[in-house]
Parts: C-alpha cells; sequence; structure tokens
C-alpha cells in the first residue's frame, strides 16, 4: 500500500469494470478509503446488477484497503446523492470523486431515436451532474476537494455517437464551470480524456495508434487527486492519458477577428470571411475522410 491519498476519500462512479474498476484500486492502493458505486449495467444501459460494485470492494479488502460499495443509478438526483452520503456516513468526508459511469447506443445522427439518446446523455453528463453537484456542497463547507470528469476525444465530434459526443463536450464545459465556481472554496475540477483498453474501446471502428491500460489513466486520476495537484494548481483543465502519452488540451479561446465600418451583411461577409476569419481546419473531419479512403481501398483505417 502506498500513501499518496493517505486519509483521503474518494468516490468513484462506474468502478465495476474497466478504467473505473483501475481508478478504485490504485486510490485505494495509495490509502484512501474508497466508495465503489457501479449501476452494474452492460454497455448500452441494461441488465443492472449490485454484485459489480461488491466484487471490487472484496478486491479491495483483500489487498489491505477499505472499500464500501453504491449500486444506485447515477442518472438520478437521488443515485448521485446516495454515494456522497454513504461517504459521509462511512467515513465522515469526502476528498473526491471521479465520474467515470457511460454507456453507449451508436446510431448515426439521422437514424438516432430518442430512446438511443436520452440514456447516454443522462448517463454521461447528468451522472457527473448529479455527484459533482452532491460532492460539491459537502466540499464547499470542508473548503477543499476534487472533482474529476471523464470526457473523450469524441467531444471533437463522432461519426455515429452524436449522442456520446454531446455528453462528453458537456462534461467539459460543466468541468470549467465547476473550476471556475468553486475556486474561492477551495474545490479544483479537471477532466480526463483517456484512450484506453477497455470493452468500449473494443468497438472502435479503427486501430488506435496511441493506447494504453486502465492502469494508465489511473495513476493520473490518482494524481490529480493529490495534493501535489493541488499545490501545483492544476483546475479547470482536460488532460488526455494514452498509454506512456500524457496531454493537455488547449483552453477555448478565439482566433482571428474581423469588424465591420458599421453593420454587417451576408454580401459584406462573404467578402472579409474567408481573407480575414477564415476557419480553423477540423483535425477529426480530416480523419474521417481519410478513413473513408482507406475503406474504398479496403484497408482498415488507421487513427494517428
Amino acid at each position: 500500500m502506498g500513501n499518496f491519498l493517505a486519509g483521503k476519500v474518494v468516490a468513484v462512479t462506474g468502478a465495476g469494470r474497466g478504467i473505473g474498476r483501475a481508478v478504485a484500486l490504485a486510490a485505494a492502493a495509495e490509502g484512501a478509503r474508497v466508495v465503489v458505486n457501479d449501476y452494474g449495467v452492460a454497455m448500452d444501459g441494461g441488465s443492472p446488477t449490485s454484485e459489480v460494485a461488491s466484487g471490487v470492494v472484496k478486491e479491495i479488502e483483500a489487498a489491505g484497503g477499505e472499500a464500501v460499495a453504491v449500486a444506485d443509478d447515477v442518472s438520478t438526483m437521488a443515485g448521485g446523492q446516495r454515494i456522497v452520503d454513504v461517504a459521509l456516513s462511512s467515513y465522515g468526508r469526502l476528498d473526491g470523486v471521479v465520474c467515470v459511469a457511460g454507456i453507449l447506443r451508436e446510431r448515426m445522427l439521422f437514424n438516432m431515436t430518442e430512446d438511443e439518446w436520452d440514456p447516454v446523455v443522462a448517463t454521461h453528463l447528468k451522472g457527473t451532474f448529479t455527484v459533482f453537484r452532491a460532492a460539491s456542497a459537502v466540499m464547499r463547507r470542508q473548503r477543499a476537494g476534487t472533482l474529476i470528469g471523464f470526457t473523450s476525444g469524441n467531444h471533437q465530434g463522432s461519426v455515429s455517437q452524436a449522442n456520446y459526443s454531446a455528453a462528453k463536450g458537456g462534461i467539459i464545459s460543466l468541468v470549467r464551470s465547476a473550476a471556475l465556481g468553486l475556486h474561492k472554496y477551495g474545490v479544483t475540477a479537471n477532466a480526463v480524456a483517456p484512450v484506453a483498453r477497455t470493452r468500449m474501446s473494443a468497438n472502435v471502428p479503427m486501430e488506435l495508434s496511441e493506447i494504453g491500460e486502465p492502469e494508465d489513466v489511473a495513476a493520473l486520476v490518482v494524481y490529480l487527486l493529490s495534493d501535489s495537484a493541488r499545490e501545483y494548481g492544476v483546475t479547470g483543465q482536460v488532460y488526455t492519458v494514452a498509454g506512456a502519452k500524457i496531454a493537455v488540451w488547449a483552453q477555448p479561446r478565439e482566433l482571428r477577428a474581423a469588424y465591420a465600418d458599421g453593420s454587417w451583411t451576408a454580401e459584406r461577409i462573404a467578402e472579409v470571411l474567408p481573407g480575414s476569419v477564415g476557419v480553423d481546419p477540423m483535425p477529426m473531419l480530416e480523419r474521417v475522410e481519410g478513413m473513408e479512403r482507406a475503406a474504398r481501398a479496403g484497408d482498415r483505417p488507421n487513427a494517428q
């Protein structure tokens, strides 16, 4: 057992499998007491079972750590609140929450149904909000705490996962809002965009040139939960971890601007925009076009 998170209490959603499980195990191995949340569903959100979370608790306890299971659904306000309540009733405080829980329902946008949109957004985006909402109230009183949301490189857009991409983009904005609103209370908020071998990544229709294991992601999360990250002032950031690579995403900012002498008209914009403002090239669009070319040639596309 290490001591990087000694004395801390951490709640992890989606902790029954994959990255969430790796985060829960790593946090416990570094001295944290862990609330293990997992609704225990399949990738599409069906067939819940409480045994998934309980199994990880047993792993933590067998290794000499402390943990408690919560099998509630984070897409409900009651579920998010219960995770926080269990942390307080079991351990008396809450120092960090890590929201990994998510599901997939893939469909092209023009075929996507409400039943394919709502549960994905509810689990990823609302599920992060429900836990952040309950945890931030506690952390505000404590004058300390860390919120970590899980996004994806797909926040840039996706061919067949508009629901997932929209939710992941929303999580980034939620994290930045939390970082701004809670800064004066000593609470930090960050997002992680992992690239790791999981049951979800197994369905990615391309070869990923940069990919790691759930344990790589867990190491970054443990750092973000630590006092070291707090002392360095890490908040409002989005980090990718893909095996040996850690990268930080740029903050949103204007690139170029033009000003009208008076009011804009469509005709004047047509004259000015191409030369003065232009466009910001879309890397994902270039990648999609490359995939389409590879598919036409009979090759499996490669993600650079």
